[in-house]
């Protein structure tokens, strides 16, 4: 069997191509500020962004987005939550009140005990929150599959993300095509942000299955 040999990938103009040939637009060059790097590339019909593989018939949509924090749902949990603990602290604090009548040394031990769990899970509840109030947005370049999968990537220049829509798309389309750039990893929380309905983010911490809520 005989070998197919390799192409570079050109920029249009510097190659003669065959009638009816894709004119693929080649990657953008790699901002100078990026760090944390990772490959995306296309090769043999499968777009890799890291170690992780999506074939590319698999790709139904290629965009770029700001993806914000969820710092009004956070606001609303924390309110939630503090009207919870406090409830029950209170609560609490009047059952060992009508406890004292019988044995002040037993309802002293346990408002103690209530009183520093509703502490500590108060200073939880404010960590989760300035958490998500202090996390900044991140432009993002998204390939959604048909799936519920989502591959997310990052750059500090977002020109860079928007240039690479169009490689990624016209590849798709085209068999022939391939090339490698160099993008950031998205190290974020995932349950910090919107990310839509269901997806799987590459390069996160807690990455599997988020829904939205």
């Amino acid at each position: 069997m005989e070998s197919t040999p390799h192409q570079e990938f050109q920029p249009p103009g510097q190659r003669s191509q065959p009638p009816g040939q894709y004119d693929i637009p080649p990657p953008p060059a790699v901002p100078p500020q990026a760090v944390r790097g990772i490959d995306l590339r296309v090769s043999k019909r499968l777009l890799w962004v890291g170690a992780a593989a999506y074939p590319l018939q698999n790709i139904t949509r290629v965009y770029t987005f700001t993806l914000t924090p969820r710092r009004k749902e956070a606001t609303l949990l924390f309110l939630r939550r503090t009207a919870l603990i406090l409830s029950v602290a209170f609560g609490l604090t009047i059952v060992a009140g009508l406890t004292a009548l019988a044995d002040s040394s037993t309802a002293g031990g346990i408002l103690t005990i209530v009183w520093l769990g509703a502490i500590a899970a108060l200073v939880f509840c404010v960590v989760e929150l300035f958490s998500v109030l202090t996390a900044p947005a991140h432009y993002v370049l998204a390939v959604e599959t048909s799936g519920p999968s989502i591959a997310m990537v990052t750059s500090a220049d977002p020109r860079h993300l928007d240039q690479l829509v169009a490689p990624i798309v016209q590849a798709i389309e085209n068999p022939e095509a391939e090339f490698h750039v160099r993008v950031e990893q998205l190290l974020v929380n995932p349950s910090n942000y919107y990310f839509g309905d269901n997806v799987n983010m590459y390069g996160g911490s807690g990455n599997v299955g988020m829904g939205k809520a």
